[in-house]
C-alpha cells in the first residue's frame, strides 16, 4: 500500500501536498510506509485496535444503547505537524487562554469589558454558563480555567482558526496520551527518527497544575479526581488520569464537608482533600447552591471553596467562557485586556441575535453551519449543504424563536489526512483538539486529539456521531526534547 495513487483533492492535505510529493516533516514516514511490504500496514492497524481493546480505552455510547461501550475508531497514520507551525499555534493558545482567563474574573467582578462596551452585558449574562452564585469569587491566584481543549481547524490556504473552547471539562487528552503508546510500537524507526516532541508527561504536569490551588499551607496537597461515575461518556478518561497521576477516583458520596472543609470517607476514617479535579458540571457541584436534585455533587462544596480551604479545577463559572457566542468575542478580548493581535484568528461568525446577522443566515442556511451556543459532541448543528429543505425550514424557526442561542459560520473547507480504507488511502477531514494547563505557568500540550470524521466527506469529527482519532506528531526543533521509541 503506498501513496502514488493518493489525490489531495482541493483540501489542504497534512501529509501529502497538492503535487503528490509528502510535506518535508511527513516525508520519512511516507517512504516508510511505502516500503512496506503489502498487506503490512493493514496487519499493524489490526494489531493497534487489538491494543486499544484490550487496554480497555473506550467511551460510553448515550441514546442508542444506554451506557454501551465502544472502541473509538482509530487510524495509525499519524497526522505531522511541522515545528514552525506548532510554534504559532502555541504562542496563540498561550495568548487565548490568558485573555479567557481575565475575561472570567472580570465578568464575575468589575464588568470592565461590559462597562466599556465591548461586549453586550445580555450576552454574558444569558450564557448558559454563567453563574450568579460565583458572582465575587476569587479562586487561588486567580485562576479559573486551569484544563482547556480549544478546537483548532486548518482551512484550505493551511491557516489554522479557533473552532471553539472547551473551558467546563473538556475530554480526550487520554485518547492522545494512549494512542502516542500503540504509534511508538506500530512505527518504532520512524518514530525515533522523526525528532517527535514528547507527551507523555502531561500526568505529571496536569498533577503540578492541581497541587499549585492547593491552600498555601498545606505542604503535601491530597488531590482527588471526582467522577460522575461508571456511566459517565468519559469515565475511562477520568479513571485512566487519576491513575496516572497516582490520586484518588472518587465519586460525590465518597467525600463529605465538615467544619468547610472537604473530606473523604477511607477506611481509615476521614481524610482531608485540599483540591478536586471535577469532571462534573457546576450544575452539580453542590446541591445547596446550584441543581438541588444533585445526587453527584457534594452539599456545603461551595462554602469550603469561598473559605479558600480547598482548589477547584475548573473553578465553578468557568462555562461563561465556553459559550459559542461569547467565543465570537475572543479577538476582542485579547484586544481589550492584553493590547495585542491576535495570532490564532477565530472562523468568521455570524451571532444571530443581531439583526443584520440573522437576516444573512436565514437567507443562507443551505451555505452556512448553524450551532447552538451551548450543545457539544456534534448535536445541535445543521450543516447547510449537507441538509434538507425541511431541516433548514426547522433550524429557521429554531433562530428565530430564540436568536440568542444561534451562531452561524462559513462551511470551512477542512484540512484532511489520509486515513486507511480497505486496501488504499483516503482522505478525511480532521480537526486538533490540543490541551492547555493553566498553573504556575502556561503549557500546551505539544499535539493533542486529532479527531477524524471518518465517513466520506463527513466533516463531524466527534466520537459520538462516529468520528475517530489519531496519534499528532508535533516535530521538534533541533533545541527541544523529542520522544524515545
Amino acid at each position: 500500500m503506498n501513496f502514488s495513487g493518493y489525490d489531495p483533492g482541493r483540501f489542504y492535505d497534512e501529509l501529502i501536498a497538492s503535487g503528490g510529493l509528502p510535506r518535508e516533516g511527513a516525508a520519512l514516514l511516507v517512504d516508510r510506509i511505502s516500503a512496506l511490504p503489502d498487506g503490512d500496514l493493514r496487519r499493524r492497524q489490526e494489531a493497534a485496535e487489538l491494543v486499544l481493546l484490550n487496554m480497555g480505552i473506550t467511551f460510553n455510547v448515550y441514546g442508542d444503547d444506554a451506557g454501551a461501550e465502544k472502541i473509538m475508531p482509530f487510524d495509525i497514520i499519524p497526522r505531522v505537524v511541522e515545528a514552525h507551525d506548532w510554534a504559532r499555534i502555541e504562542r496563540g493558545l498561550k495568548q487565548r487562554i490568558q485573555a479567557l482567563n481575565l475575561f472570567i474574573d472580570d465578568v464575575y467582578h468589575d464588568k470592565r469589558i461590559i462597562k466599556d462596551g465591548v461586549i453586550p452585558s445580555f450576552v454574558v449574562e444569558s450564557a448558559s454558563g454563567y453563574r450568579e452564585a460565583c458572582v465575587g469569587l476569587r479562586p487561588p491566584s486567580g485562576i479559573w480555567c486551569h484544563v482547556t481543549g480549544t478546537d483548532l481547524v486548518r482551512d484550505e490556504s493551511g491557516q489554522f482558526h479557533v473552532l471553539e473552547d472547551n473551558l467546563r471539562c473538556p475530554s480526550g487528552v487520554s485518547y492522545v496520551l494512549e494512542n502516542r503508546q500503540v504509534l511508538k510500537r506500530t512505527f518504532p524507526q520512524v518514530f525515533g527518527a522523526s525528532h517527535v516532541r514528547a507527551i507523555d508527561d502531561y500526568p505529571d504536569r496536569l498533577l503540578q497544575s492541581l497541587r499549585f490551588l492547593a491552600p498555601e499551607h498545606i505542604p503535601s496537597p491530597t488531590v482527588v479526581v471526582l467522577t460522575p461515575g461508571i456511566y459517565n461518556s468519559a469515565y475511562f478518561e477520568h479513571a485512566f488520569l487519576a491513575q496516572q497521576m497516582g490520586v484518588e477516583l472518587v465519586e460525590g458520596r465518597d467525600l463529605v464537608v465538615v467544619d468547610n472543609l472537604v473530606m473523604m470517607r477511607t477506611t481509615q476514617g476521614l481524610q482531608r482533600v485540599d483540591v478536586i479535579y471535577r469532571r462534573i458540571d457546576d450544575d452539580f457541584l453542590d446541591p445547596g447552591v446550584f441543581r438541588a436534585d444533585s445526587t453527584l455533587g457534594v452539599p456545603g462544596l461551595m462554602d469550603a471553596y469561598r473559605a479558600g480551604n480547598v482548589g477547584l479545577a475548573n473553578a465553578p463559572g468557568t462555562g461563561v467562557a465556553d459559550d459559542k457566542v461569547i467565543y465570537a468575542y475572543v479577538p476582542k478580548m485579547i484586544e481589550f485586556y492584553l493590547q495585542e493581535e491576535v495570532i490564532l484568528p477565530n472562523v468568521q461568525t455570524y451571532l444571530c441575535w443581531d439583526d443584520d446577522d440573522r437576516r444573512y443566515v436565514l437567507e443562507h442556511l443551505d451555505e452556512l453551519v448553524v450551532k447552538a451556543a451551548n450543545e457539544s459532541g456534534g448535536y445541535g448543528m445543521l450543516i447547510g449543504p449537507h441538509s434538507t429543505a425541511a431541516e433548514q425550514a426547522d433550524f429557521a424557526q429554531r433562530i428565530k424563536a430564540d436568536p440568542r442561542n444561534y451562531i452561524a459560520q462559513p462551511t470551512l473547507a477542512l484540512s484532511r489526512s489520509p486515513v486507511i480504507v480497505d486496501d488504499h488511502f483516503e482522505g478525511r477531514h480532521v480537526d486538533l483538539r490540543p490541551f492547555i494547563l493553566y498553573g504556575e505557568d502556561v503549557y500546551v500540550m505539544p499535539g493533542g486529539l486529532t479527531r477524524v470524521a471518518m465517513r466520506k466527506g463527513s466533516l463531524v469529527v466527534n466520537s459520538s456521531q462516529g468520528g475517530g482519532s489519531k496519534d499528532t506528531w508535533v516535530l521538534a526543533t533541533t533545541a527541544q526534547e523529542s520522544d524515545h521509541a
